[in-house]
């Protein structure tokens, strides 16, 4: 809004509130000025309203004495790819996909995973950028399209800080073991003096338990001191220094902004796919290699009638995408308003998911391998979680030639597909709290702020690397990504369908998307079919068979079964992350005026500064706000109609 000769700003108030055809004119000739106590207001940029007259409070704000920096933006849009194709292709596309193909009829579970790529994953996936990139906001802050839902955002949050907890204990483990990859023999290797006992007695017996398995409980996790969540012991320093030079370096990548971490992805985003490469070459020449293959690829349609692999399907989308962490909508928050976010959709997605399948010929190579060695069948080799990336992996690179080689390459690979991942959920904790506080952008400022966060998590994350650790990591990482972050998605996709508007997002994408192909016009009229109903579907189906899994099936870490207590426990960290949807919307509700109806309908409302984002560099704290006051809008002219 221009104002001569001062500057002003109009706050307070929805736009929706006042459609367009019901303004009449607030002057009697078109394109004459209006003069507002001695303030002349031009006229092109007014706001009509549907008062004949209005009485407009004139308030001053006392400006920020140290106002935040702008807003940064990315130093290209490939950092922004390579950002986001980092903090997608995580750890889980190393150890979890490959097991869920395995686990739930080979090949045939391709046909589950693509169908929710296609009706879950794409469509929540281009949700979260597009409102990243149009609001130019964080998790929280964009919800000034909709501020019954701010709840969301904060849900977000808190299903990031948890992740963050947990995931950088295993960049600490990776830290350790790549330590003791220099060594020659490998520490958990049968060559290393002190495993012969457990490799002599393994011979013949089928109960063995293996060199790198003894090496994980006893010298990396200290399990075996511990009885259970109640008994955690004391901390494993070695790994309580890996653990703080994990967080002083994600503190240090993060202080300078995505422009200095934008940088950093061009190594940690590729070099996964260099060792990715070297290790299918290199297990394509292992004997026994192509029996570990064929397990990986034998298709056992009959596992297709069961709803179980349909949901695994669902939460492998969820976990390697990123979705309903905040994490995307943070990092698109960073990019030029007319980005071409369908497309980054279809890279991202896409690319993300073919290296899942991509990385399972380098672990099942390596796996066969080893189980040629054994003389065991591949099956028994193959676990999920920590043991596989930990136990399994280890014990197959210690029986290749140069095995110090290729640790040392296997696991900062492991690093560096940590460090993306981690780079994503960190920048949507720390987006998140600068636009909500804008003075947090002051370098000093900012400084603090991060360093007290990484200091903080560093504290709570030394009861993961204590003697019982292992199993509140288990915990942790069993619900804090469970019910709750399928509830995050689902009232998301609701929210922004239904209450924001299906067609005026299509809308915003299109006006994003400046030279809009034909093919971008289509796909967006099959992704406004996916918010309106298969998502929505997709996703009450998921979360009805994620509670009746959570019922009936215990949870447990090897042999150790949670209690009751520890169960609900989790149930409980699961909720708190859910349940500030329903607290916020009814803050929002609280704060409006009128009748019930009438609080729903101003809160579902867009605010008036939600449609800023495409004049963001103006859109600049000014020294005065002009308000409307309620009884401005008490009678509504006849004839019109609300919104």
């Amino acid at each position: 809004m221009k104002l001569v000769p001062e500057q002003w700003s109009v706050e307070g108030v929805r736009q929706s509130d006042f459609p367009e055809q019901e303004m009449p004119p607030l002057t009697e000739m078109p394109g004459s000025p209006v003069q507002l106590n001695g303030v002349i207001l031009q006229p092109d940029h007014l706001q009509s309203v549907s008062q004949p007259q209005l009485a407009f409070q004139i308030q001053p704000v006392t400006p920020d004495p140290a106002p935040g920096q702008a807003r940064e933006t990315w130093g290209g849009k490939y950092e922004f790819l390579l950002s986001c194709i980092g903090y997608c292709v995580g750890l889980g596309n190393v150890w979890r996909f490959p097991y869920l193909c395995y686990r739930n009829g080979g090949g045939a579970f391709l046909i589950p995973y693509f169908i929710m790529l296609l009706f879950t994953g794409l469509p929540l996936f281009l949700m979260e950028l597009s409102l990243g990139q149009y609001g130019a906001a964080g998790p929280i802050t964009v919800w000034k399209c909709c501020p019954l839902l701010k709840g969301i955002g904060l849900g977000m949050l808190l299903v990031s800080s948890l992740v963050s907890l947990y995931y950088n204990v295993i960049i600490a483990w990776t830290f350790y073991y790549l330590g003791m990859s220099f060594q020659s023999p490998l520490p958990w290797s049968c060559d290393a003096p002190r495993n012969a006992h457990l490799c002599q007695n393994t011979l013949g017996n089928s109960s063995r338990f293996s060199a790198s398995e003894a090496f994980w409980n006893e010298q990396v996790l200290g399990v075996t001191h511990s009885s259970g969540l109640d008994d955690p012991g004391p901390v494993r320093w070695p790994l309580a220094i890996c653990l703080l030079v994990a967080w002083i370096i994600i503190f240090l990548c993060m202080l300078k902004g995505i422009r200095s971490s934008g940088k950093v992805v061009y190594f940690t985003a590729t070099f996964p796919y260099f060792v990715i490469i070297v290790l299918i070459i290199r297990g394509a020449t292992l004997e026994g290699s192509i029996d570990g293959i064929r397990f990986y690829l034998t298709s056992d349609w009959s596992r297709l009638q069961s709803a179980q692999v349909w949901n695994d399907a669902a939460s492998q989308i969820f976990y390697s995408l990123g979705i309903g962490f905040g994490g995307l909508l943070s990092m698109a928050s960073y990019n030029k308003f007319d980005n071409n976010v369908i497309r980054d959709t279809l890279v991202i997605a896409i690319g993300n998911c073919c290296t899942s399948f991509f990385a399972g010929f380098a672990i099942f190579s390596v796996l066969g391998h080893m189980a040629w060695r054994k003389g065991v069948p591949v099956g028994a080799v193959a676990d999920s979680g920590p043991g596989l990336a930990f136990v399994a992996y280890p014990e197959a690179l210690a029986l290749l030639p140069g095995s110090s080689f290729w640790s040392v390459l296997f696991f900062l690979m492991m690093f560096t597909l940590g460090v993306d991942t981690l780079f994503g959920n960190m920048e949507g904790i720390t987006t998140a709290m600068t636009d909500e506080f804008p003075a947090l952008r002051n370098w000093r400022q900012k400084t603090l702020f991060l360093g007290a966060l990484c200091f903080a998590f560093y504290l709570l994350g030394l009861l993961l690397i204590t003697e019982g650790g292992i199993y509140w990591f288990t915990l942790i990482d069993a619900y804090s990504t469970s019910f709750g972050l399928i509830i995050i998605a689902l009232f998301m996709c609701i929210g922004v369908a239904f209450f924001y508007g299906v067609t005026q997002f299509c809308q915003d994408i299109v006006d994003m998307i400046c030279h809009c192909p034909p093919w971008c016009s289509h796909v967006v009229l099959f992704f406004k079919a996916c918010w309106v109903f298969i998502t929505p579907c997709l996703l009450l189906f998921t979360l009805f068979y994620i509670f009746l899994e959570m019922y009936h099936t215990p949870l447990h870490y090897g042999a150790y079964v949670y209690p009751r207590w520890g169960k609900a426990l989790g149930i409980c960290m699961g909720t708190l992350t859910c349940i500030q949807i329903p607290l916020w919307a009814l803050v929002a509700i609280l704060r409006e005026s009128g009748t019930l109806t009438d609080r729903f309908r101003k809160a579902i409302h867009p605010l008036s500064s939600w449609r800023t984002a495409t004049a963001r560099e103006e859109a600049i704290d000014l020294p005065y706000t002009i308000n409307l006051a309620d009884s401005d809008f008490a009678s509504p002219p006849q004839g019109s109609s609300e919104a």
